[in-house]
């Protein structure tokens, strides 16, 4: 039974002692430092026991215990079994490390507890602030607009949905693609485009069908010349092109499309020009690697995640768009429960919610300006650089070794090799290549992904990671090699 009175004004949800709250906030801190500090001496990764499991599947709780054993439970069953992306040798997905201090801003997110739909308050300030300066950092025009979102797949369907009513002049989501005048759209891009387009083409009725996934060239960039033929034939089916997408960093392999290119088919075509750049965006950061994104910076919009190479914790991402006003056009709302006042919160002239789905946003910009004000953009882009530099170290390490192969390089922060031997079929190498990467990742050595390129499985390494140091591919590179040798050796 509960042990509130229910005559009382309020149920006590606020700690009965403060004293003892801050005490344990001291040790949770305290834990939180030591385990980052020897995170290097702990397993990348490791399965959940089936004991713990069970721990993480009971009823719904229906009455309270102590905060620190709720703590103490979490320290057993949760924290010794994270995905592992906050450790040196985490090198899978896309997923960034986590810088420390912005940490601490989530947590002062959460205490001061604001929703950023609209109304005048400082963190609606901190995130305009924020893309300003996100602004800045990609060199966009100084009157474009933005939002903060949870990743790049929301972001897609904000910029896709802001080109929708761009070119439609409706901002109407129920149509199943068309708009009043029965027009089809369609949407371009490569067959290395992330998912999550192909996601908001659906979601936003335009119908994943009618978006064309375009041949890649030898480097997986998209083939230009199809892309043109694409858009001719649709045009004289009486479709209607809306989109281009370019990718600034493809997920497989690092991929950079000819994004000058394609602004300039875009323009030429009246198309809206969109560049995914979940996490190759951050490049622009190095003058050595503007060239390689040339374009970017002139599209009608742009997506990046900042949990991902600016290594923020989740979640944290960011649309920009070109025009000022091309998100208000597409979410703005006129609801009298979130209409202005004269004076007071409501009179703030900003909304985020008007340039987005969400009217409740959690206070993501915090984290972000408390990094960038504690460490300054140079750094973040001196991270960058040296993780594209290791990754051009691993490269160079596999392409000396005559037991590895790279099949995809990239500029940027990944590649793509595999385990080989002389005599090899195909299928050998795939099933040692798996067995490979399995060993690495369940003994907890280290955390690449894989991938399938021309239907050879590889090892994926792609480094959004601060931590890491050129001996965590040394290491990586000798434990392939051992682990494979016994994987043949065995086998004959």
């Amino acid at each position: 039974m509960s042990s509130y009175d229910p005559h009382e004004q309020s149920i006590p949800l606020d700690p009965p002692d403060w004293e003892e709250f801050k005490a344990l906030g001291r040790r949770i801190v305290d834990d939180m430092a030591d385990y980052l500090a020897g995170i290097r001496d702990r397993p990348v990764w490791q399965p959940v026991p089936p004991d713990v499991q069970a721990r993480l599947d009971t009823a719904l709780p229906r009455t309270g215990v102590p905060a620190q054993d709720v703590y103490e439970e979490f320290r057993t069953t949760v924290m010794p079994y994270p995905r592992g992306n906050i450790h040196p040798r985490f090198w899978g997905w896309a997923n960034g490390s986590g810088v420390p201090v912005a940490a601490y801003a989530d947590l002062l997110a959460s205490v001061v507890n604001c929703t950023l739909g609209s109304g005048e308050n400082a963190a609606m300030m901190v995130e305009h602030q924020v893309i300003a300066w996100l602004r800045e950092a990609m060199r966009w025009p100084a009157d474009g607009s933005g939002v903060l979102t949870s990743g790049a797949s929301m972001g897609q369907i904000i910029a896709l949905a802001a080109a929708r009513q761009a070119k439609s002049g409706t901002a109407d989501l129920r149509g199943l693609g068309a708009v009043a005048d029965g027009r089809q759209f369609t949407v371009y891009g490569s067959t290395e485009t992330h998912h999550s387009v192909e996601k908001a083409v659906e979601l936003l009725g335009i119908g994943g069908h009618f978006f064309r996934r375009i041949p890649v060239d030898a480097d997986f960039r998209i083939d230009t010349g199809a892309l043109c033929d694409a858009i001719r034939r649709d045009r004289a089916a009486g479709l209607h092109p809306m989109c281009l997408v370019g990718n600034a960093g493809t997920v497989n392999t690092g991929a950079v499309d000819p994004l000058d290119e394609l602004l300039a088919l875009a323009r030429e075509e009246d198309l809206w020009f969109h560049v995914d750049g979940a996490f190759g965006a951050f490049a622009q950061l190095l003058p050595t690697h503007r060239p390689l994104l040339a374009g970017m910076n002139e599209a009608d919009s742009l997506v990046f995640d900042l949990h991902k190479w600016l290594y923020m914790p989740f979640d944290v991402s960011c649309v920009l768009v070109r025009r000022p006003d091309a998100l208000e056009n597409t979410f703005s709302s006129s609801a009298d429960y979130i209409s202005s006042t004269a004076q007071g919160p409501a009179a703030y002239s900003l909304a985020f919610s008007d340039r987005g789905i969400e009217q409740s946003r959690r206070f993501r910009a915090l984290k972000v300006w408390f990094a960038l004000k504690a460490h300054g953009i140079d750094t973040f882009a001196a991270s960058i650089a040296g993780n594209i530099d290791q990754i051009a170290y691993l490269t160079k390490l596999a392409d000396s070794c005559d037991r590895l192969e790279v099949v995809s390089r990239s500029d940027l922060n990944i590649v793509c090799f595999r385990y080989v031997w002389p005599d090899a079929t195909p299928d050998d190498l795939n099933r040692v290549n798996q067995d490979v990467l399995s060993r690495l990742q369940m003994e907890g050595l280290a955390m690449p992904s894989h991938t399938v390129i021309d239907g050879r499985f590889v090892i994926r390494v792609a480094n959004n990671n601060h931590r890491s140091v050129r001996s965590d591919f040394d290491f990586l590179v000798s434990q392939i090699l051992t682990i494979g040798d016994g994987l043949v050796a065995a086998s004959r």
